[in-house]
């Protein structure tokens, strides 16, 4: 009868683990760095709810119709005028604001003189609407003019922009309302001082 060996069991020998391989790594850091630039690609594309939301309908020279939601309130329209105010004092650029340039090639910068209706009905800012009102179609004039929620206007350093249509004549009627009018080297407004300056990508 043979005896039993009592020696001990050796333990498995536990295997080393394996560092990550280097196309591993480089695979995880490309993954990370992607997802980086989706969210940060997503923060700084995101709408301004600071301003309504708008479109450009049409473009003719430095002649510019666009339209935001019918139910867009006065203080709306006011919000987005007078951004187009702060861009001027900005940049003077406004394809941050969605408008091809106004005066191209024109020493004197891209948007030199530039004019901008707001509307909030988007018949009146298609292209064949804005073609009848400067071809000076009567009918049209009066009832483009009387749709106009505001506007804006620029020419050299002069500004101005307000509620309504836009005064032809230094004698505006009851149906505007003048936000602001002079030049944009004048003294930053209190209200543009108070907040942050800055323009955010629409």
């Amino acid at each position: 009868m043979q005896a039993q060996d009592s020696s001990p069991t050796p333990l498995p020998v536990s295997k080393p683990k394996k560092r990550l391989d280097m196309v591993v790594k480089l695979a995880l850091g490309v993954l990370v760095m992607s997802f980086t630039l989706i969210w940060g690609g997503m923060y700084l594309s995101r709408p301004d709810r600071s301003i309504p939301p708008y479109s450009v309908g049409s473009q003719v020279g430095h002649i510019v119709a666009m339209h935001v939601p019918h139910d867009t309130t006065n203080q709306g329209i006011e919000t987005l005028v007078k951004r187009f105010r702060k861009v001027g004092r900005l940049t003077h650029h406004f394809a941050k604001m969605k408008v091809q340039p106004t005066t191209p090639g024109d020493p004197g910068g891209w948007y030199r003189k530039m004019v901008v209706y707001v509307f909030d009905d988007y018949g009146w800012a298609e292209p064949e609407m804005l073609n009848k009102y400067l071809a000076g179609d009567a009918e049209v004039v009066r009832k483009y003019e009387k749709a106009m929620r505001g506007y804006y206007r620029l020419h050299d350093q002069e500004e101005e922009g307000g509620l309504g249509p836009m005064p032809k004549t230094d004698v505006a009627s009851d149906a505007t309302s003048i936000l602001f009018k002079g030049l944009v080297t004048d003294p930053i407004p209190a209200e543009l001082e108070y907040e942050d300056f800055s323009i955010s990508p629409m």
